[in-house]
């Protein structure tokens, strides 16, 4: 089993002794979204550390996107929520990648794959799947790609 959703679980557990409304709300939201995740397709299966911190990524995406739409819709009581839900999200989530070692993991990925124009930016993107998975949105490092594809 997974090595996070065991803590998934027990920190389920000891918010919901602690009367944590807020952090059991979110957990139990992460929690479903992981066993969705195992449900999801021809057959259900255990789910990987890896693709569990890939749900937990896209459900933080989600309470940020959530956020940024009930702050333009005038309801900052609501956004407040949606940014303290992805806050304790964040909390399971690996360190974010600096710009720097963002840049290095490109670098060594454009290098790798001998991508020279931008028509090779998906396979640039696919070796990189792995090692931004959780630690960066997709949108940053499409961009820092494209702009390495474009001057390269």
């Amino acid at each position: 089993m997974a090595e996070l959703k065991d803590r998934l679980r027990s920190d389920l557990t000891v918010s919901m002794r602690g009367r944590d409304e807020l952090r059991t709300a979110t957990i139990r939201m992460v929690l479903t979204a992981v066993t969705n995740a195992e449900v999801a397709g021809a057959q259900a299966r255990e789910i990987s550390d890896d693709e569990v911190v890939g749900v937990l990524a896209k459900e933080a995406k989600k309470r940020r996107d959530a956020a940024d739409a009930f702050r333009q819709g005038g309801r900052p009581d609501l956004a407040e929520r949606e940014d303290a839900e992805a806050a304790v999200i964040a909390g399971y989530l690996p360190a974010p990648l600096t710009d720097d070692e963002l840049d290095a993991l490109v670098d060594a990925a454009v290098a790798e794959t001998g991508a020279t124009s931008l028509r090779e930016m998906g396979a640039v993107m696919k070796r990189l799947a792995t090692d931004v998975a959780g630690r960066a949105d997709g949108a940053r490092v499409a961009a820092v790609v494209k702009a390495r594809l474009a001057g390269a």
